[in-house]
């Protein structure tokens, strides 16, 4: 991964920006001088999270944006247009879009930039690094970090200039390691809440509420997540597999398998991975 030209290096706290680095972002987010690559329109497809906050978040920074509109729709007049889309859908919405703008892009992050060919045009990519609450909510974005690429240098220069508005810290990807780049925030984003959502089924089975169990169980999670940011994963790891603790694994492995049998194939690979991220910690 590489940061995009020019892009300083933010502040980070143990979650990542503090709330004052991020007020700063946004200040100088809102006072930033539109880059000529966005003094013309900007085209946003797609009025999904991902559609709307980009669009907003332009709009906010003085761009001028056409959208989001909705599928089969086709911003006229743009010098850009962003396909804001489902990664099934962006090969059929490139190919609407044909011939309306010299630059289109998508915010995919697992798909290669050869799926925009149908558009006629260089083809750039963005994809920021964060998950979208529906609306009426709002994502922050400032210093949330975005995987950029380009077909072209101008087209890498068209995804990073927006990223740059939005206040986001673009790094480049290229194309090949794209799907393994997806993967790592599949697992930190997604697969969290999976695994939350079978602590939470346990904590059922041991008779807690299912959102007396989630209140219960955040302060740990957040602690965890300070942890590993703070320290990496070895150093963070606690519990009884990092203490080598096995009649404890034993026993809350018969629990799981009394009360949440469901879950045992899972909780048998977690502790599995959970004991050689253990050892690597002892042999470092």
């Amino acid at each position: 991964m590489r940061e995009g030209p020019g892009w300083p290096g933010p502040e980070r706290g143990i979650l990542g920006p503090s709330a004052a680095t991020c007020a700063e972002w946004t200040a100088s987010q809102m006072n930033l001088e539109l880059h000529p690559v966005l003094s013309r329109p900007l085209g946003v497809i797609g009025a999904g999270r991902v559609g709307r906050a980009l669009s907003d978040g332009l709009r906010e920074a003085g761009a001028t944006v056409v959208g989001p509109a909705r599928r089969g729709e086709v911003p006229r007049g743009c010098h850009a247009i962003v396909l804001c889309v489902p990664d099934a859908e962006i090969e059929r919405a490139a190919a609407t879009v044909l011939g309306s703008a010299p630059f289109v892009g998508h915010t995919s992050g697992a798909t290669p930039l050869s799926a925009l060919a149908p558009a006629g045009a260089a083809a750039f990519g963005l994809h920021p690094l964060q998950t979208f609450a529906p609306p009426p909510a709002r994502t922050p974005l400032g210093g949330v970090g975005a995987a950029v690429a380009g077909a072209t240098p101008q087209a890498l220069e068209v995804a990073v200039s927006v990223a740059r508005q939005l206040g986001l810290r673009p790094f480049e990807i290229d194309d090949d390691a794209r799907a393994a780049y997806h993967a790592s925030a599949s697992i930190a984003s997604n697969f969290l809440v999976t695994v939350e959502a079978a602590a939470e089924h346990v904590a059922g089975a041991a008779g807690l509420e299912r959102g007396e169990a989630r209140a219960l169980l955040a302060p740990l999670v957040r602690g965890t997540v300070e942890n590993w940011v703070a320290l990496g994963p070895e150093r963070a790891l606690t519990g009884p597999v990092a203490r080598g603790d096995e009649a404890t694994v034993d026993t809350q492995r018969d629990a799981v398998e009394d009360r949440a049998p469901q879950l045992v194939p899972l909780f048998d690979e977690l502790v599995r991975a959970t004991r050689a991220l253990a050892a690597a910690e002892v042999a470092g």
